[in-house]
């Protein structure tokens, strides 16, 4: 059988990762944690391995809020050294990916009128904590500016408003962003390759056992340093690796996110909520053309790959949303409804976890005396400096020799070059993604022939040739984020996306797989 470009990368990839040779890292994980270190690890000159037994970004990575913030709800917990830290790592994301992450103009709308001082203080505090690496000042409004800049907002009992600037991004393009930035220094990548266990030696990690899922090929690579970072499943490796030695170190919780026609919300500045009715923040964001509703946070006893809204979870968002709506989206509205979970760090796990190197409120970098590396927690607006720390420790082990320094602060990511930001995030998909990449892109067939709402059949034969992409699934939910926005318009473009994934690749498509999903986010079971 002919291989296509696509395949011919994928076989050079795992023949790379087959050969005898040791790496320096071997991670296993390809979210923001795992991809993060593998391009900090390549630029300080290592040789880096990554596996991932799905599609890069595939779990909470994708699933986020799409919000690079400094976490505005830590000033109130009085978290300032976290805020401060998420806010210098705000800009850095901002100056590195500036095609996928831009600022955003938020408004709290106000109906109490202690909410205008209260909450604008604490703004003004968050500006002083971004101090040189702030996005725009904060501004107390009347109620007519916060009409005209939030149209839809309840008139009725509006006192004014705040406005204040954070960032957005699309999550799962900043993960591919990464990914293909640590190629291109040299890292050594896999989507849809399964660690089945760790290699020892000695008592001390010498390695992964793999399997490539589309083969079904074993084999082993060889690393003295090896990284759990797989998010919300960390315990699963850890328990494998040692059955019943500790708690649990992830507590995972759960978020929903619910999008919605652009009418619902049609302008270019966020609804900033500050207090909901069990004490949360809550969003409604315009992204990719569509209002993005988001989020809850209910606790987890398992960790499904697909997990499915809690009972009462989208009742309690459109709830809230009539709080602040003039006309409250119903349920009949929602286009697509999908769950990220959250990789927690259990309390109990921390106070227990005498050989952990790096605590902190965010995330977690845990030392075995075995050699394993396990890091979690944490968010997408702080990857880079998880992936920093997680490196320093690994040096600090002696698990990796340290070479250069940590270069990522001034790394600007594929695409980049030479980008400046378009400020498109809110209007509708479309090539602004892909940065300077975008003449590429348009240098494919199909370049004019759209075959899904934002996404033309060029774009799907640069996802498979150049972005990893294998399946429909991974075009449809994650190089293009249809199955987010409307998945009913994801349902229908599925044959016309099938057929050109398979005419560029000799791989599955999933095409039925995909279709059960996209059932499940049209019509979310609670």
């Amino acid at each position: 059988m002919q291989l296509h470009t696509a395949d011919d990368h994928r076989l050079a990839t795992l023949r790379a990762l087959q050969a005898q040779h040791d790496f320096d890292v071997v991670i296993i994980g390809g979210g923001a944690t795992g991809l993060g270190i593998a391009l900090d690890a390549a630029l300080r000159g290592h040789k880096v391995a990554l596996i991932e037994r799905g599609d890069f970004g595939q779990g909470t990575s994708s699933r986020s809020t799409k919000l690079v913030h400094g976490g505005v709800r830590y000033l109130a917990q009085g978290d300032f050294k976290l805020v401060y830290e998420a806010l210098r790592e705000r800009a850095n994301l901002l100056a590195n990916a500036p095609h996928i992450a831009q600022p955003l103009s938020f408004v709290m709308p106000a109906y109490k009128l202690w909410h205008l001082p209260f909450y604008g203080a604490g703004l003004k505090a968050y500006d002083a904590l971004a101090g040189t690496a702030g996005l725009g000042a904060t501004r107390w409004m009347g109620p007519a500016r916060v009409r005209e800049m939030l149209p839809t907002v309840k008139a009725d009992g509006l006192l004014g408003g705040i406005s204040y600037w954070d960032g957005q991004f699309d999550d799962a393009r900043l993960a591919l962003a990464i990914a293909r930035t640590a190629v291109a220094h040299g890292a050594t990548l896999a989507n849809y390759c399964l660690a089945t266990a760790l290699l020892e030696e000695g008592g001390k990690i010498a390695g992964v056992k793999a399997v490539d899922r589309e083969t079904g090929t074993e084999f082993v690579i060889r690393s003295r340093c090896v990284i759990n970072a797989t998010g919300v499943f960390v315990d699963r490796l850890l328990q494998n690796a040692a059955p019943g030695t500790r708690r649990p170190l992830v507590a995972p919780s759960q978020g929903v996110h619910l999008s919605f026609d652009r009418s619902l919300l049609p302008t270019t500045s966020a609804v900033f909520w500050p207090k909901t009715s069990d004490g949360r923040v809550l969003f409604a964001i315009p992204w990719l053309g569509k209002s993005i509703v988001g989020t809850t946070d209910s606790k987890r006893g398992d960790v499904a790959d697909e997990p499915e809204p809690l009972p009462g979870e989208i009742d309690y968002l459109l709830k809230e949303c009539a709080d602040f709506f003039a006309v409250p989206p119903k349920r009949s509205d929602i286009l697509s409804a999908w769950v990220g979970l959250r990789p927690l760090v259990n309390p109990d796990a921390e106070a227990a976890a005498r050989d952990t190197k790096s605590i902190s409120r965010e995330h977690t970098v845990l030392v075995r005396p075995d050699g394993l590396v396990t890091v979690t927690g944490g968010k997408w607006t702080t990857y880079r400096s998880m992936a920093e720390d997680a490196l320093d420790r690994c040096c600090e082990a002696g698990l990796i020799a340290r070479r250069g320094p940590c270069l990522t602060a001034a790394t600007r990511l594929v695409g980049a070059q030479g980008t400046r930001a378009p400020g498109q995030l809110t209007g509708a998909a479309g090539l602004h993604s892909y940065g300077n990449e975008s003449e590429r892109v348009q240098g494919l067939p199909g370049a004019q022939r759209q075959v899904a709402p934002g996404l033309t059949e060029a774009m799907v034969r640069f996802a498979v040739r150049h972005e990893f992409a294998r399946t429909v699934e991974d075009v449809l939910a994650r190089r293009c984020r249809l199955l987010f926005l409307d998945a009913r318009a994801a349902l229908e473009s599925t044959d016309a996306v099938a057929r050109i994934v398979e005419s560029e690749t000799t791989a599955p498509s999933g095409k039925g797989a995909f279709q059960a999903l996209a059932a499940r986010y049209l019509n979310p079971s609670h």
